[in-house]
């Protein structure tokens, strides 16, 4: 297949793994929470991920990263994996609905915009409207019974959402490594963040995690971790980072469904309402990424094709 068909479907494929593998995450990390402790789930997660994907990449010849770049990655892998992921776990574990967090994390594209501004991004009128009407759905969201019943659940997945926004538009400008190694580094960082922390917060296994267990833990390795958070790291190299982050349009319908089909979960009204305002509030949002180039050069393209097509 010529090189220039390749690449979009390199693109395709990564913006459907997000899209449908990444809204699916949010139901699993639900059904893992009831087995496992969830900083030692989210911990070991990104441990076994991270530790396959690094043996992988160096067995296939990709040189180990500088200290540079581990440094880099570290920072990244905290920020995304550690707050980010891991916060969503605590939440989820303290009883935020899957749905609602998955709704709760819809918000990444605002706070993208807003931390963009830090880098002298400039935001166009329309993208203003969104970040204002995104504002206004989180309003609505935490009048909702589901996060009012849980404020610590609440906070945290707001604080994970603008953790997740900061390092994306951060790793722009940092020296990571090429293609998936980024994600290993970052995955073996961050997992190992979240193991001190279950270790330093006193979590402890109780009694042997149940066959649904194990199966969310094996699904969120290989599909949520290797394949989806790799897919995540290519866009940030070759999309604008709200473009990256235009999951937040699919995920919350995703997993709205599922959490209502498997997992007997309720929506009121004012979630209802507070997922159309923030929706509308990341397509505002979406428009204007999806009309702007790529700001990366061509040779970053080149070695992410290379990457990828192993």
């Amino acid at each position: 297949m010529p090189a220039s068909r390749r690449f979009p479907l390199l693109l395709i494929g990564a913006f459907l793994a997000l899209y449908l593998v990444w809204g699916s995450t949010y139901l699993v990390i639900r059904i893992g929470v009831e087995s496992w402790p969830p900083l030692m789930m989210a911990g070991v997660r990104f441990m076994i991920a991270g530790t396959l994907l690094y043996a992988f990449l160096r067995w296939r010849g990709v040189p180990a990263p500088t200290w540079p770049q581990w440094r880099a990655a570290g920072v990244i892998g905290v920020l995304l994996l550690s707050c980010g992921n891991g916060g969503v776990t605590v939440a989820e574990h303290a009883g935020v609905a899957s749905g609602v967090a998955a709704l709760a994390v819809a918000t990444v594209p605002l706070f993208t915009l807003l931390f963009g501004l830090l880098w002298g991004q400039r935001n166009t009128r329309l993208e203003w409207a969104g970040i204002l009407l995104g504002l206004l759905g989180i309003g609505l969201l935490n009048l909702g019974s589901n996060l009012q019943a849980s404020p610590l659940g609440a906070a945290l997945i707001l604080f994970a959402a603008a953790s997740w926004a900061f390092g994306s538009v951060w790793s722009k400008s940092l020296p990571l490594p090429q293609g998936p190694m980024a994600s290993a580094a970052e995955m073996l960082v961050g997992g190992l963040v979240l193991l001190l922390g279950s270790a330093l917060s006193g979590e402890r296994m109780t009694q042997m995690p149940t066959a649904a267990g194990w199966g969310a833990l094996a699904y969120l390795v290989f599909f949520g971790s290797i394949l989806a958070f790799s897919a995540y790291m290519y866009l940030l190299k070759h999309v604008r980072p709200a473009a990256a982050t235009s999951y937040a349009y699919v995920n919350p319908g995703v997993a709205v469904l599922l959490g209502i089909v498997f997992a007997g979960e309720q929506i009121g009204f004012e979630e209802c309402l507070a997922m159309a305002v923030i929706i509308g509030a990341v397509v505002l949002i979406g428009v204007p990424q999806w009309r702007k180039p790529s700001v990366s050069s061509v040779p970053a393209v080149e070695a992410g094709k290379e990457a990828f097509s192993k």
